[in-house]
């Protein structure tokens, strides 16, 4: 009679996803829900048969190396820069991610964020809560009007089209750069305007939103010198990945007054948030939650024990990621 098949998970997951998984496999939860150690990853890499990490799993080639008996790693979640691929890949371990289902949750807080910037809704709750307001007054709390602004989008995906969809609702006019141009049809179909080159996008957007996966060639890729080209009147907003911001640079680019304000859903060293940015007034921070709705983490979750079976049952997992993925 074949072994059960052993599943580590990371972290601790919504109770009905860990009931299933429970129900199904020979399941070892991590019920303290503290970030692993390497030391605590290279153990599980050793020990079980299938490995549930999420965002927060640094799983580098020296984790892989040690890689006895894991043969597949079921990420909870949709990136895997966490993730080294091609170390995974030189010893056969297969990698599947949780796409599509945190899409639509994400675009709705990219456009969260964009409101509470443009109409400084996080200044006007804390002044409420300071007992300090007055009433109301002609010149009070003036934010940005959206209607009509110019959004330019980084990074075309999924969720990149998801708020493609939402801005027109506001009257906002959509622009991106992709690594690849969309089909004609498809930007028609979006309303969106296409530009080779991110360096003259950003000097025309007014809201610029960050949703590119981060890998070697996003690292950064909103650097010192691009940060330079916005408009002094621009919000960027990331629900993305930190790496892909110049965090310093931001900082500076918002101290001075160069860029109007920041959203952020996530940081370049999270979960450390650099001071300088907590003492911003200009920015709305956010402690990675673009896809933390309850539908969204137990859809992840189901997606994750598809990929588990299907894979175990000798397929091709649904979800598995290619090389071409990113």
């Amino acid at each position: 009679m074949d072994s059960p098949l052993t599943i580590f998970v990371t972290r601790k997951l919504p109770e009905v996803v860990e009931q299933r998984m429970a129900a199904l496999f020979d399941c070892t939860f991590n019920a303290s829900d503290v970030p692993l150690s390497k030391i605590q990853l290279i153990a599980a890499v050793q020990q079980y048969d299938v490995l549930v990490p999420t965002v927060t799993d640094r799983i580098d080639k020296i984790v892989l190396a040690a890689a006895t008996k894991t043969t597949l790693i079921a990420s909870y979640g949709a990136g895997i820069d966490h993730i080294d691929f091609d170390a995974a890949t030189e010893r056969g371990i297969v990698i599947t991610n949780t796409p599509d289902v945190l899409t639509d949750d994400t675009a709705d807080m990219v456009m969260g964020l964009i409101l509470a910037l443009a109409r400084r809704m996080i200044e006007g709750e804390q002044l409420i809560r300071s007992g300090e307001w007055q009433g109301w007054a002609p010149t009070a709390m003036m934010g940005s009007r959206l209607h009509g602004k110019r959004l330019g989008i980084i990074g075309m995906g999924r969720i990149g089209s998801a708020v493609a969809k939402r801005a027109p609702a506001f009257g906002m006019r959509v622009h991106y750069h992709n690594r690849n141009r969309l089909p004609e049809a498809d930007e028609q179909e979006l309303g969106v305007q296409w530009w080779d080159s991110l360096d003259q996008m950003l000097a025309h957007m007014h809201v610029i939103s960050v949703n590119c996966p981060h890998t070697p060639a996003t690292y950064h890729l909103l650097s010192a010198r691009r940060l330079k080209l916005c408009r002094k009147d621009a919000f960027i907003i990331n629900t993305a990945r930190g790496e892909v911001i110049d965090e310093k640079a931001l900082i500076t680019a918002l101290q001075a007054g160069d860029i109007a304000g920041a959203g952020l859903d996530v940081y370049e060293h999270q979960p450390m948030v650099n001071p300088k940015l907590l003492r911003l007034t200009n920015t709305v921070l956010l402690p990675h939650i673009g896809s933390a709705t309850e539908e969204a983490r137990v859809q992840m979750g189901e997606m994750v024990l598809v990929n588990i079976r299907t894979w175990h049952d000798g397929h091709q997992p649904p979800n598995k990621v290619a090389a071409t993925s990113f």
